[in-house]
């Protein structure tokens, strides 16, 4: 019933429909335009609530358009990548030598927890091709760098790597278009001396794609819930923002009503108001993103970062951001005014409110599970059901948004009034409304329950991508081996790495391979073939049981493995003469080095290796065999380091650069994780910190909020006597109770949620009490956004706080 008696002028007959069509089509943006009005205006009441909700939505909208930019920016460092690979170098055909072609080989060494890759060229001509980024080749002895490795190799931090590069003199730095990432340590070095014996391939062009590997089923299966589950909050918390200022909106709308507003007008200005909040908040949202983009060239987070341009929404995401943001705000405002009973004399809120449905807020996580359950179990052989993925996890994470409301809703309704002050003021204020503490705190209990199911699902599939080696580096934990052996090299190589600072322990070995002689009585045979191993007796002990040795002692060494020993003893003949140059009878052209294996060699059983292999073959002293006669062979150090020198590691590899130039040095792991698992990993732990941080960011602008609206509150409080500390102790209870609920209601979603995507996976759930440390980190931060929220709370319950303009 309207207050309004006026009469209202029937309009004219005849008069156009069009005419009535265009009357409502304004009154639509007048109301419309009046939201906005009071968004932006009544004074600083109005501007506080509309900022409040700007930076609320701006906050999920930047992590929105950051989400939506991962795809352009893995294409443009995919593209960047393939642009500077030698295009020859895969594809097996031999390239004819030419003015324009160039010798190359890939280089890479570790530097603390840095890898530094780079490439040797030598130009053939006097016309050679360049990579991009590079005006021209580096000249013998020259090197061009990555930015952040010349800062790197000019600081007091890069001392121990410049050693490694002492060799060449940095004269240009490598642009933009070579690099794939603006922290990326790479460079380009020049050699005379390379040569295609030395590793070194021909190279008529840049700019080869080499076909990518398919990401695992397992893996596709973790990403899309890692999406679900980093996003979901995002969502939900801007659902949260735009309700922002609730309560006084609602009392100024019943103060329209009482001037003759319509209910359908006051839900257009409601409409408004929340629309225009939405659009600051994509606009803060932009700036913020712009803004946080540029960061990602200067900081170097778990070793990822990016160039600002290739940090680029994909145009059909950010249109949806953009426009769904604002459709949510209005959506939500119109929804929650169904609560509510808004009439020009008063807002009906404090009468018994109409209980929340609970089958609905039941439905929607039993059928997401149910929609999971459906999907099936992934299987390798076929592509995993990505959209049921995503829609199963997103219906289960919204499903316990819901839920939360009502749980609350019915636990503090059936508490007491009874306790300390504190206890009471809070049990008081929740009963009142327990939706704007829910709301507060769904974003937490969304998080961990998806961070519950996706321990769940990294714990069952963890055997799948992280191999147990059979590595000891207990023994040794780096090895560095040359493509080429002679005696002078493993003698240099050996005694160099014994005294380098941090060594414990080297053994070093040349091998090569060596075959029967004389002619094969079938051309189709094949030659039988053994492994030479020529070491000291130290060395030789730690790779057979040889018990006593001196210099010149040989020994046929077997493994337990029959088929091998079989083959070992057709080459392995003691008293028997062998080639020492396997190619020999292979390849014309090779000369033949005959030797003969002394009648008297022991044979012993073979022991693995710090790397945890067993050589088969032939072991030989350097007095028996002179490693200088072996025309194809390799030197290899196994070393051991001593973890109680600083840097070892890096000392090794300084003297392995300077042994030679392409040693190329390895570390020994217990443990082997695959690449793609390890990526997906660190994008999970990148997204994971963005996400909690926003949640953070949200709890504490929510917090702030609900303080704002009981600023006189407060305020009256204060001044009739209650103390201070009892006033803190209550917003902490307000937070606490809602928080304990969530986080109860997080465990048992996300391990329901968990044990689905384990089936579906095909695997066992091996730890059902991987909810403990994620529920703590959720209960810390909660207590760091109420720790953050007292300051205010002192400003708020001062005496002024009872003016009223």
């Amino acid at each position: 019933m309207s207050l309004d008696t006026r009469p209202r002028s029937a309009p004219a007959t005849g008069a156009p429909a069009g005419n009535t069509a265009g009357r409502r089509q304004r009154v639509f943006w007048r109301d419309l335009a009046m939201g906005v009005r009071f968004a932006l205006g009544g004074g600083r009441e109005g501007w506080t609530r509309t900022l409040l909700t700007a930076v609320g939505v701006g906050l999920g909208v930047a992590l929105l358009l950051g989400a939506a930019s991962v795809p352009e920016l893995m294409q443009r460092r995919d593209d960047r990548s393939v642009a500077r690979s030698a295009q020859d170098q895969f594809t097996g055909k031999p390239v004819p030598k030419s003015d324009s072609t160039v010798l190359q080989r890939d280089v890479q060494t570790d530097f603390r927890d840095s890898t530094v890759s780079g490439r040797v060229l030598r130009a053939e001509g006097t016309h050679p091709v360049v990579p991009p980024g590079v005006a021209k080749l580096p000249g013998d002895g020259e090197m061009i760098a990555s930015p952040a490795l010349r800062d790197l190799l000019d600081s007091p931090d890069g001392a121990l790597l410049k050693e490694r590069f002492d060799r060449y003199r940095i004269t240009g730095t490598i642009a933009d278009a070579g690099l794939v990432h603006p922290k990326e340590l790479y460079y380009y070095a020049g050699s005379d001396s390379l040569t295609r014996d030395q590793g070194g391939h021909r190279v008529a062009a840049f700019g080869w794609a080499q076909p990518k590997e398919p990401l695992d089923p397992l893996l596709v299966v973790l990403v899309v819930l890692i999406c679900v589950v980093l996003l979901t909050p995002v969502i939900i918390f801007i659902g949260t923002a735009v309700r922002f200022g609730g309560e006084r909106r609602d009392r100024r709308l019943a103060a329209l009503r009482l001037v003759g507003a319509d209910a359908r007008s006051v839900r257009r200005i409601a409409a408004g108001e929340a629309l225009c909040g939405a659009l600051l908040g994509l606009a803060v949202g932009g700036i913020a993103f712009l803004g946080v983009r540029e960061l990602f060239g200067l900081v170097d987070m778990w070793q990822v970062s990016a160039f600002p341009s290739d940090v680029v929404p994909v145009p059909g995401l950010a249109v949806t951001v953009l426009l769904a943001v604002p459709v949510t705000s209005v959506v939500v405002t119109l929804i929650s005014l169904r609560a509510v009973s808004i009439e020009p004399l008063g807002v009906v809120r404090n009468t018994r409110p109409r209980k929340r449905r609970l089958w609905w807020r039941v439905v929607m996580p039993l059928l997401g599970l149910g929609v999971l359950l459906a999907a099936g179990r992934v299987s390798g052989e076929f592509d995993p059901p990505v959209y049921a993925i995503g829609l199963g996890a997103t219906l289960t994470l919204v499903g316990l948004a819901a839920l939360l409301p009502w749980l609350v809703e019915a636990s503090v309704a059936r508490l007491r009034g009874g306790g300390p002050v504190p206890w009471q003021l809070a049990v008081r204020r929740l009963q009142l409304s327990s939706g704007t503490a829910a709301r507060a705190v769904s974003g937490i209990t969304v998080a961990v329950a998806g961070a519950v199911a996706l321990q769940m699902l990294f714990v069952a599939m963890h055997d799948d991508f992280n191999r147990t080696t059979d590595n000891a580096p207990g023994r040794a934990s780096l090895v560095v081996r040359a493509d080429v052996g002679d005696g002078e090299l493993a003698e240099r190589m050996i005694e160099r790495f014994r005294t380098t600072k941090g060594v414990e322990h080297v053994i070093g070995t040349v091998t090569t391979y060596v075959v029967k002689p004389g002619r094969l009585e079938n051309a189709d045979d094949i030659r039988p073939t053994t492994e030479l191993t020529v070491a000291t007796c130290e060395n030789l002990r730690e790779l057979a049981r040889i018990g006593r040795c001196e210099d010149g002692d040989t020994f046929v060494a077997h493994s337990g493995n029959k088929g091998m020993n079989n083959w070992v003893d057709e080459a392995a003949r003691p008293g028997k003469p062998v080639d020492l140059n396997a190619q020999s009878w292979d390849e014309a052209g090779h000369r033949h080095v005959p030797w003969t294996l002394p009648a008297d060699s022991r044979v012993v059983r073979t022991r693995p290796d710090p790397a945890g292999e067993e050589h088969d073959g032939i072991y030989a002293t350097p007095g028996a065999v002179d490693p200088a006669k072996l025309t194809d062979a390799s030197t290899t150090a196994m070393i051991k380091v001593d973890r109680g020198t600083p840097d070892a590691e890096e000392h090794i590899r300084n003297t392995a650069a300077h042994v030679g130039p392409f040693l190329d040095v390895m570390t020994l792991r217990a443990v082997e994780r695959d690449k793609q698992y390890a990526t997906v990993r660190t994008g999970l732990q990148i997204g994971a910190m963005a996400t909690m941080v926003l949640i953070a960011a949200s709890m504490l602008v929510s917090m702030l909020e609900q303080l704002r609206e009981r600023k006189k509150l407060l305020a009256a409080l204060t001044a009739f006597g209650t103390r201070r500390s009892s006033m803190a102790w209550s917003v902490l209870w307000q937070t606490a109770v809602p928080v304990v609920i969530g986080l109860a209601l997080a465990i048992a979603g996300g391990l329901g949620l968990g044990w689905v995507m384990v089936r579906m996976i095909r695997k066992p759930v091996t730890d059902w009490l991987l909810f403990l440390p994620l529920t703590g980190a959720g209960a810390v931060l909660v207590a760091a956004v109420t720790l953050l929220s007292l300051p205010p709370l002192w400003r708020m319950m001062r005496p002024d706080g009872l003016r009223t303009e």
